[in-house]
């Protein structure tokens, strides 16, 4: 799959204001007893949150959020040690299985938030693309094929191209190139927004902002 690629703009940000809902801060609240939650205006819930959970030590709060978003997919013992780690380390990008990035990231944020810069801060990238097939091609645009576009634009220093080089010449299978991408939209005609860790892919591995690509897939041999 040949494709043209403009990246056309790379954005930084450190939160984002879609990832928590009023139903959440109202949870969380409920949760440290916090009373008569569903009373307060939905622009206070957030300092709200904050200020309640103020009152427990850092890893506490942690643990919390933890097991709200993730208790159904790590072990308490996990979110234990996840919760101590996080303090010191930016587990968001460090965390050995990049499924959990995402929610790590928007866990972390919002207790460095709270808690003043205790935990450290980390960082996302928004990249918004162009991609064109050089003829017609029915091949679904996902996160896969976003990925391996992209990373056609790297420098050799990326750690998506120091990690995954087999994977993005199709030897292998790239079954993490949806936990690189957190999430992608369509934005119509050929433009894509695409979402991930700062980790991933910064500013500065931008070495190509328009060029030309071949896609390959990975093809099992009998």
């Amino acid at each position: 799959m040949k494709v043209n690629v403009n990246i056309n703009n790379i954005k930084t940000v450190n939160e984002f204001d879609f990832y928590w809902s009023d139903a959440d801060f109202i949870y969380l609240l409920e949760k440290v007893d916090f009373p008569d939650a569903d009373k307060i205006k939905p622009e206070n819930l957030r300092e709200y949150l904050f200020m309640a959970i103020s009152d427990f030590e850092p890893n506490e709060a942690a643990e919390i959020l933890l097991t709200y978003k993730l208790g159904d997919q790590l072990t308490e013992g996990q979110i234990q040690s996840i919760s101590h780690e996080m303090i010191e380390d930016k587990i968001a990008e460090q965390y050995r299985d990049p499924a959990f990035h995402y929610d790590l990231f928007n866990i972390n944020q919002l207790l460095f938030k709270a808690y003043n810069g205790t935990f450290p801060n980390t960082e996302a990238s928004i990249i918004e693309l162009e991609l064109k097939a050089e003829i017609e091609d029915e091949t679904e645009v996902n996160k896969e094929v976003l990925t391996k576009a992209l990373a056609a634009g790297l420098s050799d220093r990326s750690i998506i191209l120091r990690l995954y080089a087999d994977q993005i010449d199709g030897n292998v299978e790239f079954g993490d190139a949806s936990k690189i991408i957190w999430l992608f939209s369509h934005k119509g005609e050929n433009n894509y927004e695409m979402i991930t860790s700062r980790y991933w892919v910064d500013k500065e591995d931008i070495e190509k902002a328009a060029y030309e690509t071949e896609i390959k897939f990975f093809e099992e041999t009998e």
